[in-house]
């Protein structure tokens, strides 16, 4: 192959490389994505903005509760006070904060650990993560096929005992939920654990074991979480699913001599799936927030636990932390629906999602 050969073919190699580029920052999905992280860094900085403002305007501050302690002198407050800048106006206290989680992505520090806030959350967020993606997980496992039965059964026995179940499962609030499976747990015990994620011989189990003895201390907050939300998207479900029926197609479908299966399956459930997707990303934002009593319970140390306790003892930029982590959830959980949309249904049109 001479020279000019060879250069040719790595011009063609580069144009054609340069031309895939312009077509994806082009396309409609990247200047979608691109639009909506705009509109999340304002979003996320009105939100910070706000919860400062609530926080400060809170009664008391961590110190407070230091200063009922007559262990801890005067002189050691007022330390803690320059450190944590609480003896600087709010309005400077917001705006350290924000500059460092900007320019460094540093929260700051705790003011119960004396820790960075960020190895903080690192720590705890893979434990709200595997529990509330378990929960995810479960739920649509039951409440889809539940959905779609109750749908094909309307007014049928198995269509009013699922509608009772449903009915039940959403007007029991999930801190009850989780009373009564503690009891049931107490009354069967040692068959479930209550505390913790892990046994205390967990160390020296096998990798498989590790694995069982977490999922085992998962069963009971995971279905603390699962029975409030699949309750209601088992109703959601049989609503789209019935709305979808009585359509002409699915009749036409039907005068074809289709199989039912297929005619449910592939036919009324892919068109019926749009609602279902846009809750999908909601959960994904209430992950954070649908964990708290679940692990209040049952001792998980997850996030929502660590930010209870934050709360409480007005830990002001560990609680501001989860609180952006909870608004980035939100935007992220719904920017994924949007996309899912685009993608189950290409007909769908990015810019006409609000």
């Amino acid at each position: 192959m001479t020279s000019s050969t060879q250069d040719s073919s790595t011009r063609h190699g580069l144009d054609g490389a340069w031309t895939g580029f312009i077509r994806i920052v082009t396309s409609e999905t990247f200047l979608y994505i691109v639009k909506r992280f705009l509109q999340a860094l304002l979003t996320l900085f009105l939100a910070s903005a706000l919860s400062f403002a609530i926080i400060q305007l809170s009664p008391g501050n961590y110190l407070d509760t230091l200063r009922q302690n007559p262990k801890i002198s005067p002189e050691r407050i007022e330390e803690l006070r320059q450190q944590f800048g609480l003896d600087q106006p709010a309005y400077k206290q917001y705006w350290r904060w924000l500059v460092r989680v900007v320019t460094q992505g540093d929260f700051g520090e705790s003011f119960v650990y004396f820790r960075s806030v960020s190895s903080l959350l690192w720590e705890r967020i893979p434990a709200t993560l595997l529990l509330a993606i378990s929960s995810i997980i479960v739920t649509w496992a039951i409440a889809i096929p539940l959905g779609i039965i109750a749908a094909v059964k309307q007014s049928r026995f198995t269509d009013r005992a699922l509608q009772v179940i449903s009915y039940t499962g959403q007007g029991f609030p999930s801190f009850i939920t989780a009373l009564v499976l503690l009891i049931i747990a107490q009354y069967t015990s040692p068959l479930f654990p209550v505390g913790g994620m892990t046994s205390i011989n967990h160390a020296d189990l096998s990798p498989i074991g590790k694995v069982l003895d977490i999922g085992w201390h998962m069963i009971l907050p995971t279905l603390a979480l699962s029975v409030t939300s699949f309750a209601g998207l088992q109703r959601i479900t049989r609503g789209a699913m019935l709305d979808v029926l009585r359509q002409d197609y699915i009749q036409t479908a039907r005068a074809k001599g289709l199989p039912e299966n297929r005619v449910i399956y592939v036919h009324a459930l892919r068109n019926a799936i749009n609602p279902l997707i846009t809750i999908l990303g909601f959960e994904f934002a209430s992950l954070l927030s649908g964990a708290f009593i679940a692990e209040f319970f049952f001792n998980w140390p997850g996030l929502g636990r660590l930010t209870l306790q934050a709360v409480t003892a007005k830990d002001t930029y560990l609680v501001m932390a989860a609180l952006m982590m909870a608004a980035a959830m939100l935007i992220v959980g719904n920017l994924l629906a949007d996309l899912l949309l685009k993608f189950v249904d290409p007909r769908i049109r990015l810019e006409n999602l609000k």
